[in-house]
């Protein structure tokens, strides 16, 4: 769904069918925002959801992953698969860009049909849910494409790009507003105020803002709340101390099938085998490293992501944020001196041997590392290699191809808008 069209549809609220199902786009089950009374709100809840983690696409979720050089095709070199993937006409920029845009307009509606509501427990939980997911769409926008529309409110405008600093801020109020509004959850398949702080940490550190993203990070560390867990539980849907909130990613509402992509037809559970991991990515873990084993999995000669392991058979949970991340943004915010300690508790708990840094270059290579290695296949490392000034050296880009390109046809439809650098 392109933006423009998405913008047209203004004023009319999609309501979902049932829990189990994503909410409803044809127009026999549309409803006048103003009609919605606190009955709806748990169906508005589960449509939004359902919204947020289905409408920008499987590859929405793995895509940072293909850019960022360790994860290519049998017939493309990693930097042939970059080339691929940026470019105005692909499928995947445009599956992202209008999926995140459409996910934004039913999030705008629950925000709107929330604030009409008197305060009460539900409708507080709903709007701090969609604050927070309204700070995730941004955050995905602006990572990939840099500066965005941002749009408050759904309009029938031709909308113009806001600027980067501007975007930024506005996702740091998002998460504010989310924060004052949540507590805790049901289980960390729901949005709470921890899954706020974690993504504000996040957006902090990407603009530079240590200090505050350091504490940010400590005080989830040290909350007594999470604690480092063994990969087979984390990535085996087991019971763990680690996930600070996930997508569950219910085989009966969700299309994104991450395992499918990786796995060959070779394993038991069947998978196209679309992506392999690079040599040297095997490479990288050493034979005491704890996450190897439920990382990468050989099948008959090809290696391939074990982090979502259905294949054919299920859906996998789309982890956002947990506790080993934390470590890492505290480990990084706090620099060489400070933050060692925090990088060598994670490594040690992963079966690793401590490490140290000369300068504080070697300690960005060394985080970098660890980053990769911890964080592999959950969507961080293309923006990792961004932000931290090295995605041009390492993966042998152009500048430009920093930020993603504006689809081509978004272009058509919006004159407002203009193409990023370089496309």
């Amino acid at each position: 769904m392109k933006l423009r069209h998405i913008l047209a549809v203004s004023g009319i609220l999609l309501m979902a069918t049932s829990c189990g199902k994503k909410l409803d786009l044809y127009p026999s089950s549309a409803m006048a925002p103003q009609a919605v009374t606190s009955k709806d709100l748990p169906a508005l809840r589960v449509g939004m959801y359902n919204d947020v983690q289905n409408d920008p696409g499987v590859y929405s979720f793995i895509l940072f992953d293909l850019l960022g050089g360790d994860i290519h095709t049998a017939s493309n070199a990693p930097i042939d698969l970059i080339n691929n993937i940026l470019s105005p006409l692909n499928s995947m920029i445009a599956g992202g860009w209008n999926g995140y845009y459409s996910a934004l307009f039913q999030v705008n509606n629950v925000i709107g049909i929330c604030e009409s509501m008197e305060a009460s427990e539900n409708r507080n939980r709903t709007l701090g849910e969609a604050h927070y997911f309204r700070a995730l769409i941004y955050y995905n926008l602006l990572t990939r494409w840099g500066a965005v529309p941002v749009l408050k409110k759904n309009t029938l405008e031709k909308p113009f790009r806001d600027p980067v600093p501007e975007v930024w801020k506005f996702i740091e109020e998002e998460l504010n507003a989310a924060s004052a509004l949540l507590s805790s959850a049901a289980n960390y398949y729901y949005v709470s105020a921890d899954a706020a702080t974690a993504l504000k940490a996040r957006v902090l550190l990407s603009q530079g803002k240590k200090t505050e993203a350091a504490t940010l990070a400590e005080g989830l560390i040290t909350s007594g709340k999470y604690q480092l867990d063994a990969f087979e539980k984390i990535f085996r849907k087991q019971t763990n101390t680690e996930i600070i909130f996930a997508f569950e990613n219910l085989s009966e509402e969700s299309s994104n099938n991450i395992s499918d992509l990786f796995y060959t037809y070779a394993h038991p559970n069947k998978g196209q085998g679309s992506y392999r991991v690079s040599q040297q990515l095997v490479n990288a873990y050493s034979g005491t490293d704890k996450r190897k084993e439920i990382s990468i999995i050989n099948i008959a000669g090809t290696d391939c992501v074990n982090k979502y392991p259905s294949g054919q058979t299920g859906k996998d949970p789309v982890i956002i944020s947990r506790i080993a991340e934390m470590y890492l943004i505290s480990a990084e915010a706090q620099g060489r001196v400070d933050g060692l300690a925090r990088l060598n508790q994670l490594r040690s708990y992963r079966g690793l041997q401590p490490v140290s840094a000369a300068s504080d270059d070697q300690y960005t290579s060394l985080i970098l590392e660890e980053r990769r290695l911890e964080l592999m296949g959950e969507n961080f490392r293309f923006y990792d290699l961004v932000r931290t000034g090295r995605a041009v050296p390492q993966l042998g880009i152009k500048p430009h191809q920093a930020l993603l390109p504006i689809p081509g046809r978004e272009l058509q439809y919006n004159t407002n808008l203009q193409p990023n650098p370089g496309y």
